[in-house]
């Protein structure tokens, strides 16, 4: 009789099985169809040895999205490093576990959810209402698709202790995101360190100990209109009555901004802009750009055609979930009639108009309060708090800095957000700004002047200033860190002709700044440059910044233009 024998050291499953495994515990856990459906095909393909398959699982499965200050964004798909409904789920259970451990004895703590067009975003935002709901916490959905800064004003207006925001902003079509605001002392602003890594440690947690079917779900509340009109009524009051009206084309690029636009502008008074009817309706598909960003290249040709054939003095575009602001002007050198006013213009413009408004409220008293931009954005800001004797703050980049500054009555970043209402939201707002900047043109208009006028004003009186930027979009993102580590490691000595005064790594926190992975270059002649890889997108950005207050206005503009261009070649070919 032979006995059957047991090996003592089974061999160890390989990294394959082991994928396949984690895959299949996943695809156990999917309640959408879709991703169900994808990801069964690719198990199927990888049990069969298809090298790209098994490839494609590690890049799903090796890594987990990353829950930081800008919450989660990423690719629709199944895995958890991208977004679905399993990470999502374990997001709502995290932050739900997070929230009631922080909340005082015998308090509820709630939150507000808002959701824009792109695709499941309104399923992402229900079924984090289901689950906040079903861990306790009061949950409040708001009553149907809207901007994102309707959400950041609803965290304030009902005193919720959180807010959280389905979006991907400006991203490709198939991304979304889940941006999360705290209430109560943050004021409704976005999370920063370390509530970030306190609510990231509870969903790992979530998504280690629970499974998302077993993830209990109760009824929620739906927030009244009532929440949307408070909104509408706050963001018309920032305009007084139009002295003149304005011939205005409007884009919500696919988004979810004109209707809210809408019917604040019918409120202040304005006359409704032409409609780039194409890009009116919300479409998360984003039919007619290849990125919904008004920042790209091509994003605004329908709007210039449009505004063509209206002989519109002003373009007005959000971006989709309308938190950003493009504006466009008449220029006849342009080969589409009209040209985009950078981020930093309109920046420099609406923190003017912030801070002639303070002066006028405070009278003889004096200015009081803080206007505050990134350390991306263009010193144009700074000059202007001097000449008004108002504070000034840079911060870090992204709203969840800006919006924090102490004793705040504008910020904005480069990136085209703008803060003009700190009042009622803490988070840049693309139809405030709208508003705030198309009050500014009725003013100019019936005083005979243009906004192209106002900025050479603004040249004239605190000097020109000219910025630029190089973004470069890789693949693999390691081509950034070598860039960046190379950069530190080596320190260019000039930058095209201009020689470098200094280097200031941010790595390890700068005059109070907390660190960050940003690189700024000093120059002899004033200027600056600022490296930094995106927060959001697969980018390496370099920001650049000069400015002349010698002169004309148009020796002013020629200098610092001059300038630009040499730091524009320069750098492209220290990054190159």
């Amino acid at each position: 009789m032979v006995l059957d024998t047991i090996d003592p050291d089974p061999p160890a499953p390989d990294a394959a099985t082991i994928l396949i495994h984690t895959a299949n515990d996943w695809l156990s856990q999917d309640p959408d169809p879709e991703t169900q459906a994808e990801l069964r095909l690719l198990v199927r393909a990888a049990g069969d040895g298809d090298g790209a398959a098994i490839r494609e699982l590690h890049t799903r499965f090796d890594e987990r999205l990353a829950f930081g200050t800008a919450g989660l964004r990423g690719v629709i798909a199944a895995g958890s490093n991208r977004m679905n409904r399993v990470l999502v789920s374990q997001a709502a259970a995290g932050l739900a576990a997070y929230l009631r451990g922080a909340a005082s004895p015998g308090s509820t703590p709630s939150v507000v959810i808002g959701y824009d067009g792109r695709k499941n975003s309104h399923v992402f935002a229900t079924d984090t209402a289901a689950i906040l709901a079903g861990a306790g916490v009061r949950a409040i959905l708001l009553p149907r698709l809207l901007p994102t800064p309707v959400l950041a004003f609803a965290v304030r207006h009902l005193d919720a202790s959180a807010g959280v925001m389905v979006t991907a902003s400006h991203n490709p079509a198939n991304d979304n995101g889940y941006k999360v605001y705290l209430g109560g002392a943050d004021n409704g602003s976005q999370i920063v360190s370390p509530d970030d890594a306190r609510i990231a440690a509870e969903i790992l947690r979530v998504a280690t100990e629970q499974r998302v079917p077993d993830l209990p779900r109760a009824a929620y509340e739906t927030a009244p209109e009532s929440v949307v009109q408070a909104y509408i009524d706050a963001t018309a009051d920032l305009a007084h009555r139009p002295r003149a009206q304005v011939n205005t084309v409007y884009t919500a690029l696919h988004g979810v901004g004109w209707d809210t636009t809408r019917r604040v502008l019918e409120a202040a008074g304005f006359d409704l802009p032409t409609l780039v009817d194409a890009q009116i309706a919300p479409d998360g598909h984003f039919p007619t750009v290849v990125f919904p960003n008004p920042e790209e290249p091509g994003a605004l040709d329908l709007s210039y055609e449009t505004a063509r054939e209206a002989g519109a003095e002003l373009i007005i575009a959000n971006d989709p979930d309308a938190d950003r602001l493009a504006i466009a002007i008449p220029d006849p050198s342009s080969d589409t009639g009209y040209r985009r006013l950078s981020g930093n213009e309109v920046g420099a413009i609406l923190g003017w108009r912030a801070a002639e408004l303070a002066t006028n409220a405070a009278g003889d008293g004096g200015a009081n309060g803080t206007l505050a931009c990134s350390i991306v954005s263009s010193p144009a800001l700074q000059a202007v708090a001097a000449a008004y004797g108002l504070k000034f703050a840079d911060t870090l980049t992204g709203f969840k800095w800006v919006s924090r500054a102490p004793d705040l009555i504008f910020g904005y970043e480069e990136a085209l957000g703008y803060l003009v209402n700190p009042g009622t939201v803490r988070d840049k707002d693309g139809i405030s700004a709208a508003v705030a900047m198309l009050s500014l043109v009725s003013d100019l208009k019936a005083d005979g002047l243009t906004l192209a006028d106002h900025l050479d004003r603004f040249s004239a009186r605190f000097g020109h200033f000219a910025s630029g930027q190089i973004s470069v979009r890789v693949t693999d993102l390691t081509e950034i860190e070598r860039v960046m580590t190379r950069l530190r490691q080596s320190p260019p000595s000039a930058v095209g002709s201009i020689r470098v005064d200094r280097v200031d790594d941010l790595s390890a926190g700068s005059n109070g700044l907390p660190p960050s992975d940003v690189l700024r270059i000093r120059l002899v002649d004033g200027s600056r440059v600022m490296v930094r890889p995106s927060g959001t997108e697969p980018k390496l950005k370099v920001y650049l910044d000069t400015s002349s207050t010698d002169g004309t206005v148009a020796e002013r503009k020629a200098a610092a233009e001059a300038a630009l261009a040499e730091l524009d070649q320069g750098m492209r070919e220290l990054i190159s």
